[in-house]
């Protein structure tokens, strides 16, 4: 008994040490992160968005378009600073019409380049000629009428009658940009709003015209999405439920009592299976979250992936943890709101007996994906099963970025397991050991030579991890405070109790601490940063390049023509004499 006690102090031991070797290393780590994140500003060239803000919400005046009145504003209130700006315009139906242009001129080169595919005329091989070149001159007089369509389109759409309450505004220097965010612009809070813009490659142009109200609904609306798609994700986890237990199993199949009697095959249902299935349908939820943070007025593509990855670490932590570990109904787990005082001991008897299923998750979640990313497997097979049925077989392929919201939510799912797990069942610790080696092999890999980053995260990434292992951390210290009440040893009980208070007030201090500086930059950083540049002789050029810089694309001079005209010529030619 002496030395079952003993070896439960140890533990007790193991966890105080363990949270004061992580919260030190998250500190390093985010003072590390925090400078060179000011190091890389401090060290950059020039870039737009440092100049520019996005304005919403202009409130229309008589008299005025929305271009007159942001030009009064700014240059009434910000007469020093203001440089130019760029009014955004409702430019769906342009884009629509961008496509169809591109589709029809990939078919062009379709047809120029690979005669074999027009072959539906199989008359005599002048009858296959004469199709082709009919082919050819209808997809050219299409593609013409289109772009003469997209002109008048454009012509119509720079009318004031298709400008959306919203402005691009740049500024002559980064600070004068930064007093103009951060002040309030005007006395009705929800008139003239301001936020940093994003890179101009970065910018998603479809919700601009988004008013405040709808914005707010759309975020509304996405929260109650987010919680009917927890709800319904309970049926493939009650599934994964009822294949680890064999009992439960069999109750539902009698059928197949003889079969899971079978070692090798029972063996494959409860431990094998249930994690590959959750697995794919885990496979689901990024893209359905990257969906849905789309809706929700952001306007850059760098933000709608940090919501997504922000809505896809929970929606596992609940369903594929919590889910998980208590095997009963949704019911069970909202009891939990209801009583927290019972979550200790409920999470110190539901924890520890799903180590199996976890790590039976690790190998086949962990090592498996790691495995697949290194050859691109799901890319591959959708790249195999859409090329033959689509259209554009032959369009350039495009360089891929880092899945940002599918990857950290996985690795930090990881990093959970092995915070909570690592004093109750210490065996998933070599198997978490050996996951992050791969990744670390295959990250190293992609970072290098296959992904191309779209856009500069600049760290922004770094909180969510932050909070994840602070959250990691609180759950361990509940599960070890029930772990010792169960085991009769109520005084390691109580001296666990302020560890997680300690580890809650040492987040605070590190968000007060580091996490301004990840939300804007110090004027200090700012003003070194513009007086550097005044001396540099290219500002001039580039202060030119920034009034035109966050212009529509849509809105720019699209032309196929002259491509177009070179694919109708003749493909044959006569000789003379």
């Amino acid at each position: 008994m002496d030395r079952t006690v003993g070896r439960l102090w140890f533990h007790f031991s193991a966890v105080y040490l363990i949270t004061a070797y992580i919260c030190s290393l998250l500190y390093y780590e985010y003072d590390y992160i925090s400078s060179k994140r000011i190091d890389y500003f401090c060290s950059s060239k020039p870039l737009f968005h440092q100049f520019t803000i996005l304005v919403r919400a202009i409130p229309a005046s008589a008299g005025r378009n929305i271009s007159d009145s942001v030009e009064n504003f700014f240059t009434e209130y910000h007469p020093s600073t203001y440089l130019a700006h760029t009014v955004v315009h409702r430019t769906s139906k342009l884009r629509g019409l961008i496509n169809d242009a591109k589709t029809h001129y990939r078919r062009l080169v379709r047809l120029q380049s690979n005669p074999s595919q027009i072959n539906s005329n199989r008359g005599s091989c002048f009858g296959l000629f004469r199709r082709k070149v009919d082919l050819v001159d209808r997809y050219g007089k299409r593609l013409g009428d289109i772009e003469q369509h997209l002109r008048l389109e454009q012509s119509q759409v720079s009318s004031a009658g298709k400008e959306v309450p919203a402005a691009f505004v740049s500024f002559k220097s980064r600070y004068g940009a930064a007093i103009a965010m951060h002040m309030q612009q005007s006395n009705n809070p929800v008139h003239w709003v301001t936020e940093q813009a994003p890179e101009p490659h970065d910018v998603y142009w479809p919700f601009f015209s988004s008013t405040f109200m709808q914005r707010w609904i759309s975020k509304l609306g996405v929260a109650v999405a987010c919680f009917l798609l927890t709800a319904l994700f309970f049926i493939p986890v009650l599934i994964v439920q009822g294949l680890t237990n064999l009992n439960q199993l069999q109750i539902w199949f009698p059928f197949l009592k003889s079969i899971l009697t079978i070692t090798f095959i029972s063996q494959i249902i409860t431990g094998y299976l249930p994690s590959l299935i959750l697995q794919l349908f885990l496979k689901m939820v990024p893209p359905i979250m990257e969906c849905l943070s789309s809706i929700q007025g952001y306007i850059s593509l760098s933000d709608i992936k940090k919501s997504a990855c922000f809505k896809v670490l929970w929606f596992t932590i609940w369903n594929v943890f919590f889910a998980t570990v208590f095997s009963g109904t949704a019911l069970l787990q909202l009891s939990l709101v209801f009583e927290p005082k019972t979550i200790p001991t409920r999470l110190a008897v539901a924890v520890p007996a799903q180590a199996s299923f976890f790590i039976a998750y690790v190998v086949t979640s962990g090592w498996t994906s790691s495995l697949s990313e290194l050859i691109n497997l799901f890319a591959l097979i959708s790249s195999l099963v859409t090329k033959p049925f689509s259209g554009n077989s032959d369009e350039e392929l495009e360089v891929p970025s880092i899945p940002y919201h599918q990857d950290i939510p996985r690795i930090l799912f990881f990093v959970l397991l092995g915070i909570t797990y690592f004093f109750l069942a210490p065996l998933i610790v070599p198997f978490l050991l050996v996951y992050f080696g791969l990744e670390y092999i295959v990250y190293r890999n992609q970072f290098i030579n296959v992904y191309a980053p779209k856009y500069e995260t600049g760290g922004k990434f770094w909180p969510i991890a932050h909070s994840c292992i602070i959250f990691s951390l609180v759950l361990m210290h509940a599960i070890a405070v029930g772990i010792f009440t169960l085991k009769g040893l109520p005084l390691a009980s109580s001296l666990l109790v302020p560890l997680p208070i300690l580890t809650l007030l040492f987040n605070d201090y590190c968000r007060k601490r580091f996490l301004p500086n990840f939300s804007a930059y110090s004027a200090e950083t700012l003003i070194k940063k513009d007086r550097a540049d005044e001396n540099d002789p290219t500002m001039a050029e580039f202060l030119d390049k920034l009034v035109t810089a966050y212009a529509d694309p849509a809105l720019m001079p699209v032309s196929f023509t002259a491509t177009a005209d070179s694919l109708r010529r003749p493909l044959m030619s006569t000789a003379e004499g």
